[in-house]
């Protein structure tokens, strides 16, 4: 009941949004598209028509949506739709195949973009500064950056500048001393060199082929790093990487093909190394590749020695110790400076 009631609101939230704020109204008249939202054994759902810039409604299941959003069961549906979004959430039931979406990318890309401007689009993000420009605080690998941007360029990036509204740091006591990190930050020199990256002349936006390389014919692997390149589709060049995969495969075998990961994953639904990206490679036919795994398997073997039990059977999370560590560590000169 609750499941339904929550599929009854969304579609008179889409209904509200859209004569509130012009932009979300506009928005619908981007695509003609069936939606459906239902429990994956199809025992009770709601069917979402777009058409011509509105929005209608119905219980039930229809039998050839345009896109479909599927739920385990009920309990992770209700979990996940009601706001507001825990994002970690909706990542782990993705990775977990608890939620599922079928049909076109791009149509289920925008269905479920919608879904969610109907809580963010009153959001305002950034800092207004003078001269038109605005402040925003984002986060990099490289360290927790403020981006100065101006008529939608970014103009610089600055490491992040605390202030009264920002929490305070961590504090550990130890041998009657209490130590306090400075409320500031490091950034490394790639989260410097954002703006460069977004900007360079050299940055791919759009897939490319080698001009003289036909993948159905003469391929001239001679002239690889020698000859221009020339743009096409996507479609195209995902139907260059299907036959690649196939000839491969057809002309040595799966073992010609080899996988790998990083050692720090690559996170998502399709890169995540328990996910997509093996699922399809054991389906196909690979050699798997095992690189050095300098930071899990330090955790995983290391925790052995040091915790006493291993990630397998419930490895203590990394950050639970390191107050207990810091405040009994020998080196606490060291450790705070």
């Amino acid at each position: 009941m609750k499941f339904s009631l929550i599929l009854i609101g969304l579609s008179w939230l889409l209904k509200l949004t859209a004569i509130r704020h012009a932009a979300f109204k506009a928005r619908l008249k981007e695509r003609n598209l069936i939606a459906q939202i239902k429990i994956a054994d199809d025992s009770r759902g709601r069917i979402f028509i777009f058409k011509d810039g509105k929005m209608s409604s119905k219980s039930g299941i229809h039998p050839n949506p345009d896109i479909c959003m599927a739920f385990k069961d009920t309990s992770i549906a209700v979990q996940l739709l009601i706001p507001p979004v825990d994002y970690q959430q909706q990542i782990d039931a993705q990775k977990e195949f608890n939620l599922t979406m079928t049909g076109d990318d791009e149509s289920a890309y925008w269905f479920a973009q919608t879904i969610m401007q109907t809580q963010t689009i009153d959001w305002k993000f950034g800092i207004t500064l003078r001269d038109g420009i605005k402040k925003f605080t984002s986060n990099t690998n490289g360290g927790p950056i403020q981006v100065y941007v101006k008529n939608d360029k970014i103009i610089r990036i600055t490491p992040i500048e605390f202030d009264k509204n920002d929490p305070g740091t961590w504090s550990v006591k130890a041998r009657g001393k209490k130590f306090t990190p400075p409320r500031q930050t490091s950034l490394s020199p790639h989260g410097q060199n954002w703006k460069s990256m977004v900007y360079s002349p050299d940055r791919i936006l759009y897939p490319m082929k080698r001009v003289d390389f036909d993948p159905n014919g003469e391929r001239n692997q001679q002239n690889r790093g020698k000859s221009g390149y020339e743009r096409i589709t996507w479609k195209e060049a995902l139907d260059i990487v299907a036959s690649e995969i196939q000839r491969v495969k057809r002309d040595y075998g799966p073992g010609a093909m080899a996988s790998s990961h990083g050692s720090h994953h690559t996170f998502g639904n399709v890169g995540y190394y328990l996910s997509a990206n093996f699922r399809f490679m054991n389906l196909v036919g690979h050699t798997e590749i095992h690189h050095n795994p300098d930071s899990w398997e330090g955790w995983y073997w290391g925790g052995l020695h040091h915790w006493g039990h291993s990630l397998r059977v419930g490895m203590s999370e990394n950050y639970g110790t390191v107050e207990d560590l810091l405040e009994h560590c020998e080196m606490e000169g060291l450790c705070f400076r």
